[in-house]
């Protein structure tokens, strides 16, 4: 789940795109968008406000792992794959 880029669909962030960057339990996971919500200050999240979408990236996985995944770089991800929509 870590990498994959995700919709809200609840909430006051419905309908921003987030990168999940951590897992909590089954049922919920850390997400951030790199701009209004930072990695630094990731936002708990339950799986069933998300929509997800595309396979993650393993060289993300391992960013993500490795906690070398920066605020910039998830602002270009999320921005390409908006493009692409």
């Amino acid at each position: 789940m870590i990498g994959r880029i995700v919709l809200s669909k609840a909430g006051r962030d419905k309908g921003r795109y987030f990168l999940v960057t951590g897992i909590f339990d089954d049922r919920t996971v850390y997400i951030a968008d790199g701009d209004v919500r930072k990695i630094e200050n990731s936002k708990k999240k339950k799986l069933i406000h998300l929509s997800v979408y595309g396979q993650p990236d393993e060289a993300l996985i391992r960013e993500a792992a490795e906690a070398s995944l920066t605020n910039k770089r998830i602002r270009a991800l999320l921005a390409s794959h908006v493009k692409l929509q």
